[in-house]
């Protein structure tokens, strides 16, 4: 049975398929049964060019547990991502918070 579980979200970055890198416009995120992997229902990632031919899209099937592995990965990636650019780089600090040169 469908879920009809899916989140759309803009996208900015490449994807790769086989070779051929291709910029992306959109990132899905659902909640179905897998198509491809031998597993039951999945989270599906599916980065997209909708500027494209159909074919470009990378996608992705993972288990409720490894998307939840990954979302607390993805989690401090982006916080330390933040902080590398805030206090170690500057950027985006308070003019307060950026160290003289």
């Amino acid at each position: 049975m469908c879920t009809s579980i899916i989140e759309i979200a803009p996208a900015e970055g490449m994807a790769k398929r086989g070779d051929e890198w291709f910029p992306l416009s959109l990132a899905v995120v659902a909640y179905d049964h897998a198509r491809h992997a031998p597993l039951g229902d999945v989270i599906t990632l599916d980065f997209i060019n909708t500027h494209l031919e159909v074919g470009a899209r990378a996608g992705v099937e993972l288990t409720l547990e490894t998307a939840k592995a990954l979302r607390a990965a993805l989690d401090r990636a982006i916080a330390a991502a933040e902080f590398e650019e805030t206090e170690v780089r500057g950027k985006g600090a308070p003019s307060s918070l950026v160290r003289a040169a």
